[in-house]
């Protein structure tokens, strides 16, 4: 998993690109780094998922554990690009009613 952040001062929010597969063994990775841009600034974020091709349970409870550490400061995580296939575990899990999604259809 790669990830790749940016933050637009004019829109006030994180640009974040994941890249390959979140799971278990790179989650606590991801983790420290979204907490990190959190703490840094306290703004919205959108997770652009175009180039994510997997991601597993605990991948999901990092996006949950940043999701409730934005909703602190009244901020919001939005999913886009996001490949059918993977929108649909989101949608099985609920997570789709919690985070703003936009899928990817093509």
């Amino acid at each position: 998993m790669l990830l790749d952040a940016n933050y637009d001062e004019t829109l006030n929010r994180w640009d974040v690109h994941l890249y390959g597969e979140v799971d278990i063994y790179n989650a606590e990775s991801l983790k420290s780094e979204l907490h990190a841009m959190i703490d840094e600034r306290k703004a919205d974020i959108v997770l652009d998922c175009a180039s994510l091709k997997y991601i597993d349970s605990t991948g999901l409870g990092v996006l949950v554990s940043a999701l409730k550490k934005v909703k602190e400061a009244e901020k919001q995580i939005s999913i886009v690009n996001l490949k059918p296939y993977i929108a649909k575990i989101f949608t099985l899990t609920g997570l789709d009613k919690i985070f703003m999604i936009e899928v990817d259809e093509t």
